[in-house]
């Protein structure tokens, strides 16, 4: 048999390229010890210089946890999963970082627990970005004003209380009012307006759960949408954490991707109770109703992350790929002069940074004014709040109401009545308001006076009850009233495109609807629909160009709707 030779030379050239490439890491980790442990929460010894929210490992158990109290003597830890795993005197370790979950495309279609990992049976995901489950809120400077509308596909909501991208809209009502509904329907709106969703179900049944998730695979959701589950049967720690997990993982599109996202977060009221469960079990002092005293913080530390980002634009060179364009192409310098060696570009930020790159381009011909990519995302949020018996005063309610910028609520009695979605027109507000409807929407006669219409309406119902004789005008303001609810009804998962909420809601407003049978006026709203589509689509299409009841576009729907009333049966 030949034998292998190795030259002394190679063996001496091996030698030295490991000695030079030689790195010497020194780990350290701190080992601890767990000295008791029960309901979810282990106290453990030894860990000195743990830091407050360090991930921390169990390595026996094979599970995780978060260092929650620091104590003078021990460490509180909440354990991310099966805490019946891990027994008193285990080992216990830090990591040296703090909790993150994945993130990235490979997240999309998914259904995963509130650390990131798939539990819908269709295999690992497989991606290599993290992102820290709490991050900071980005800064004033960081945001720019919410102009865009995020289109619910509801008309009660897009007409009178809308939702701007980068809004937080709280949802709001008792049991079983149709919260979940209205989130849902958001949701399945959005498959034509390249929005990104994350529905974070938290302490819900896992049947309910399941349904859902059904339901917008059926409808083809899922292609945009990640569930985050965190089910009543799951441990209070794995429910705290849910909605910043997701929160984290629109963020991720938000920031790297600048596009749009929402969140909904089912619900709030159930996250806070897991969250006093903890802080009660860790012996923090009790507030109002039980609560910790940070139950506040809480819930605004996770709302806050929802913004419309600034734009940034920079002044490049005419044959620059606008696709590309990154922060440091700027061809000028901060002094407005053009940028030499080692000289940074000058980036200009959000709407009033955009008018003064389009001030300062005439100084610089052949260049042009271009967007820098991943700049301008948006995340907004509909956190749900549940309310006993109407209780819109109670703690948490009132708690999440003062965070957001409005609140959609639902009456159980709109409900009983069979008026669907049951918005309380009175309660439910936006802040954003007409800022965050197209103009067609916005229009005086179309949803400008619908809300006052409403409001007086519901009043002069009361009044009517009473079996006094109404003079002619108040008769036909009841009757317009009694029309303009049977539009507003709308079935569960039909969101409605936003062109045709603006054509019946302008139906609904012009006499059109006024001698049409009370109980016929759905088959009246659908058979329109269709005529507009089938035998009108020029005006639908100049409506949908235009954003905007111009002269032109109001005659030629006028005309439709004369045409219409002919033919329908």
């Amino acid at each position: 048999m030949a034998s292998n030779k190795f030259s002394a030379g190679e063996i001496i050239s091996v030698l030295s390229d490991q000695i030079r490439h030689f790195d010497r890491k020194v780990e350290s980790r701190e080992v601890g010890q767990v000295l008791e442990v029960g309901d979810g929460i282990a106290r453990c010894y030894g860990l000195s210089g743990v830091m407050a929210g360090e991930l921390v490992d169990f390595p026996e158990a094979g599970v995780k946890g978060l260092a929650f109290n620091l104590e003078e003597s021990s460490v509180s830890i909440i354990i991310l999963g099966d805490y019946l795993k891990v027994r008193e005197g285990m080992e216990v370790r830090t990591s040296g970082e703090l909790l993150s979950v994945p993130v990235g495309e490979a997240m999309i279609g998914r259904v995963v627990d509130p650390l990131g990992n798939p539990i819908d049976g269709k295999g690992p995901i497989v991606t290599s970005k993290r992102r820290l489950v709490e991050s900071p809120a980005p800064g004033i400077v960081d945001r720019q004003p919410v102009k865009q509308p995020l289109q619910t596909g509801i008309k009660a909501i897009d007409s009178m209380t809308p939702i701007g991208r980068g809004q937080r809209e709280l949802i709001i009502g008792d049991r079983k009012t149709g919260k979940t509904a209205i989130a849902i329907d958001t949701i399945l709106n959005q498959k034509e307006e390249n929005v990104i969703c994350v529905y974070v179900a938290c302490g819900q049944m896992e049947a309910k759960v399941a349904g859902l998730v059904e339901v917008l695979r059926q409808n083809g959701a899922m292609d945009y949408t990640i569930v985050v589950v965190a089910s009543a049967a799951d441990a209070a720690p794995l429910q705290y954490i849910a909605p910043y997990a997701g929160a984290a993982m629109a963020e991720y599109f938000m920031y790297e991707e600048g596009r749009d996202t929402l969140c909904v977060y089912d619900d709030l009221s159930k996250q806070a109770a897991a969250y006093r469960q903890l802080s009660l079990l860790v012996r923090r002092p009790p507030g109002r109703e039980a609560y910790p005293g940070d139950v506040f913080y809480c819930h605004s530390r996770l709302l806050e992350r929802s913004a419309k980002l600034a734009e940034r634009w920079v002044l490049v060179p005419g044959e620059a790929d606008s696709a590309k364009v990154e922060a440091h192409w700027g061809v000028n310098n901060e002094a407005g002069g053009k940028r030499g060696p080692g000289e940074t570009g000058k980036v200009y930020i959000g709407p009033s940074g955009k008018e003064q790159a389009e001030h300062d381009i005439k100084n610089f011909p052949g260049c042009k004014l271009a967007k820098v990519i991943g700049t301008g995302g948006s995340m907004t949020a509909l956190p749900i709040i549940e309310t006993l018996e109407g209780e819109v005063s109670a703690y948490i309610p009132t708690n999440v109401i003062s965070i957001t910028d409005g609140q959609i609520y639902l009456q159980p009695d709109l409900k009983n009545a069979g008026v669907l979605p049951a918005v309380d027109v009175g309660i439910s507000v936006s802040r954003v308001g007409g800022n965050a409807q197209i103009k067609a929407m916005k229009d005086k006669r179309v949803a400008g006076g619908l809300k006052l219409t409403l409001a007086q309406f519901r009043e002069l119902e009361a009044f009517a009850q009473l079996g006094t004789e109404l003079d002619p005008a108040t008769q036909r303001q009841l009757d317009r009233g009694q029309r303009m609810v049977e539009i507003l009804k709308q079935g569960q998962y039909k969101p409605m495109n936003v062109i045709d909420q603006v054509m019946i809601i302008y139906a609904g407003n012009s006499d059109a609807m006024d001698k049409v049978d009370r109980r016929k006026v759905k088959a009246w709203e659908d058979q329109f629909l269709k005529f507009m589509k089938e035998q009108k689509p020029a005006v639908r299409a100049l409506l949908a160009k235009e954003k905007a009841i111009t002269d032109e576009v109001g005659k030629q729907l006028d005309s439709a709707i004369a045409e219409f009333q002919t033919q329908f049966k």
